[in-house]
């Protein structure tokens, strides 16, 4: 099966492609040293992968199911550059595609138990349907509707006629006496009790044809609550099954199994995505990977918001975990190494005993992640860089792609102190950013509620019924060339706040400068997003605090 190209496949050599730094980078820490390994989103890579994306245009069979799809440059152990293309998951119902990428060796030793937890799945899905669409529940609302309508209509009848009797017996009271007025109340009395027992014979009646299919009904779902429990348990048996099977392999010649790398349970799909299988394919056949790109291609689900042609980096639940395995033995450039040393940097802007704050670079963490590859922030690095490092506490966030102001606090009492006022909005924030185009407004505000898809982090929307409020003021500053330059003043601080103020139509319209999570297609080294400056009361002295850090881009 041909699964290296040449580049000729993709790239005119005549064409000049525009040799600018990376746009993105794959990395990692590596388990053993914990150095940093990277790998580029190039020029080239992109140009390689936008040659695909004419290719899967020309073909109706890729735009039918949306999905991500990935180009790796390798060069081969005798200098020449290859092309490894890859796809995500199955490709119209296959695994094994010509042309591309194989999947991760380990599926085909539990394909067979595979097809048969899956024939026994889909056996478990029609019982299901078979159960929540029983007769008898349909036929059971409809007679207990019914009986609560004769039950309502009986009720009104009986009232009408116990008032009646009511007034009658006040009647005869002052009519009648001694046997006579006897007599004409057992009447009346048994006319309610007649009533009493018509009540009485009806209800019987309801419980006689309603229990029996009350009964089926529970019954059914108990049922489903065992097939559902049934079902769990086989997903999650197949599930580790697979994750023990599937085995990568890094460029120290080192294999581990799904379940090796992330023990406490990779998401499902893990090991499917095009990055582990490209970087798996080239380690196990000895290429040195210089450059990958992935993209998504397809129609998209109305909750995944992936665009087509667009680049996107390594998911952060299924791909970034391994990322840092996976490129183990992978040597670094020395710009890659210069890289790495000028990250270890951490200025500090301000620093007392109670407080410090530092200017974060792009790209750093403002705190550590979930995974092992995910542990350098702000935080780590300065409880292990500071003598009383262990009792910092970040007192707000800034996400991984902006740069700017950070605030820690050295105590608890400290950290409440400061959070109250962040809760409060009487701590004052500026961020300086750059639009990716021009806008027409020059000041105003933004007020739109934004809502975190949890089956789509770290993406966030607009939703009018599930957002939370979120506000933003903002300033025009300049207009460069086809971009603009603003400041924002958030009143809020939700998560991609400003990011989504900026992008969405009913906010500029206009997305950052490099936030390609949130359209932006022009070529950018980085999310052109700044915490500028902070304003806040020391909350020892009482004094303000008007810090600032100059804007890098």
């Amino acid at each position: 099966m041909v699964v290296l190209h040449p580049l000729s496949d993709f790239i005119d050599y005549n064409c000049v492609v525009n040799d600018s730094s990376p746009s993105y980078w794959y990395q990692g820490r590596c388990p053993q040293s914990g150095e940093l390994l990277r790998l580029p989103r190039t020029a080239l890579a992109e140009a390689i992968a936008y040659s695909l994306m004419q290719h899967l245009a020309t073909n109706n069979r890729y735009s039918s199911e949306g999905k991500m799809y990935g180009v790796l440059l390798i060069e081969l152990p005798s200098g020449e550059q290859k092309i490894l293309k890859a796809f995500s998951g199955l490709l119209n119902g296959n695994s094994v595609v010509e042309g591309w990428v194989p999947p991760i060796p380990g599926r085909e030793q539990v394909v067979l138990e595979e097809t048969h937890t899956l024939a026994k799945l889909d056996t478990i899905k029609q019982e299901l349907i078979t159960l929540k669409q029983l007769p008898e529940r349909l036929q059971y609302e409809t007679r207990s509707r019914e009986f609560e309508l004769r039950l309502q209509q009986m009720s009104d009848r009986h009232q009408v006629f116990k008032n009646q009797r009511h007034e009658k017996r006040q009647i005869l009271c002052k009519t009648l006496a001694g046997e006579a007025l006897a007599v004409a109340v057992e009447q009346l009395n048994e006319e309610s009790r007649r009533e009493g027992i018509e009540r009485k014979q009806l209800k019987r009646q309801r419980a006689g044809e309603l229990q029996p299919l009350q009964k089926l009904i529970s019954a059914a779902d108990t049922r489903i609550r065992e097939l559902k429990q049934q079902r769990k348990e086989m997903s999650r048996q197949l599930q580790a099954q697979m994750h023990a099977a599937y085995t990568l392999m890094n460029f120290l010649g080192q294999s581990l199994s799904l379940q090796q790398l992330i023990p406490k349970g990779p998401p499902t799909g893990t090991g499917d995505c095009c990055a582990p299988k490209l970087l798996h394919y080239a380690a196990t056949h000895d290429f040195k990977p210089l450059a990958m790109a992935e993209f998504w291609w397809g129609s998209s689900s109305t909750d995944s918001h992936n665009i087509q042609g667009e680049f996107y980096g390594a998911c952060a639940e299924r791909c970034q975990p391994l990322m840092g395995f996976l490129l183990s033995g992978l040597s670094q450039s020395e710009s890659n190494a210069e890289i790495s040393t000028t990250e270890q940097t951490l200025p500090i802007v301000y620093e007392d005993e109670w407080l410090i704050v530092v200017n974060k670079a792009a790209g750093l963490l403002s705190v550590p992640g979930r995974y092992f590859d995910t542990q350098d922030s702000v935080l780590s690095r300065l409880r292990q860089l500071l003598p009383d490092g262990t009792g910092l506490t970040t007192v707000h966030r800034l996400d991984q792609e902006t740069s700017g102001i950070l605030l820690l606090a050295r105590d608890l009492q400290t950290y409440r102190q400061l959070s109250q006022q962040f809760q409060q909005r009487q701590v004052c924030k500026i961020y300086e950013a750059v639009l990716s185009d021009l806008i027409t407004t020059d000041q105003g505000m933004i007020e739109l509620p934004l809502w975190g898809n949890p089956q789509n982090r770290p993406y966030q929307q607009v939703d009018w019924q599930y957002g939370k409020p979120s506000v933003t003021h903002f300033q025009v500053i300049a207009g460069e060339g086809k971009y603009t330059r603003v400041e924002f003043m958030p009143q809020t601080g939700r998560t991609h706040q400003l990011r989504v103020h900026a992008a969405d139509a009913r906010g500029l319209g206009v997305p950052i400068l490099g936030d390609r999570l949130y359209g932006c297609r022009a070529a950018a080294s980085r999310l052109h997003l700044h915490a500028r400056e902070l304003s806040f009361k020391h909350p020892q002295s009482g004094q303000t605090l008007h810090l600032q850090a100059k804007t890098p881009f």
